[in-house]
């Protein structure tokens, strides 16, 4: 399943079959001609940024920005993760209530992004907690033994 948004305010599902069954033919490297309930479309791919997964697209002499997210995506945004804003994240918070095992890191160091900065035991699973980004931890908030509430703030950086 895709959630598709566009201009950022109309959100949308789409399933891989509906997707198959799209009668679309590609006419030019960006453009495609687009037959749907016998009507017409025209649609040209004007801009893409694969990063952020967004697209300019101009349907009928309109156009709009959109944006795809796959299942994977969705999970990353479920879990608490911005796509695409990884840089930007200052705090490290727990994706789920659990158990800290084991605290990798100490205040003042100095970290890469996805470097393992804890481990979180939950539903009797090792989940290892990497570095968002690369910075450095200004405070640890929470002790070996601790549990924790989904969302509970684990490590804040500089």
């Amino acid at each position: 399943m895709y959630k598709i948004k566009v201009n950022s305010k109309l959100s949308f599902d789409v399933s891989k079959d509906s997707l198959e069954t799209l009668d679309v033919v590609k006419t030019t490297a960006n453009n495609f001609h687009i037959l749907q309930d016998s009507y017409t479309i025209k649609a040209e791919i004007l801009d893409t940024d694969f990063n952020k997964k967004s697209y300019n697209i101009k349907v009928n002499n309109n156009t709009y920005n959109v944006t795809i997210h796959d299942a994977l995506d969705q999970q990353i945004e479920a879990l608490g993760f911005e796509i695409g804003a990884a840089k930007k994240i200052n705090d490290v918070k727990a994706p789920m209530p659990g158990l800290i095992l084991e605290i990798n890191v100490n205040v003042n160091d100095a970290v890469k992004e996805n470097e393992p900065l804890l481990i979180l035991e939950a539903m009797k699973m090792e989940n290892v907690i990497n570095s968002p980004r690369d910075g450095i931890i200004k405070s640890i908030k929470v002790e070996e033994g601790n549990t924790v509430d989904k969302n509970s703030l684990l490590i804040e950086f500089e």
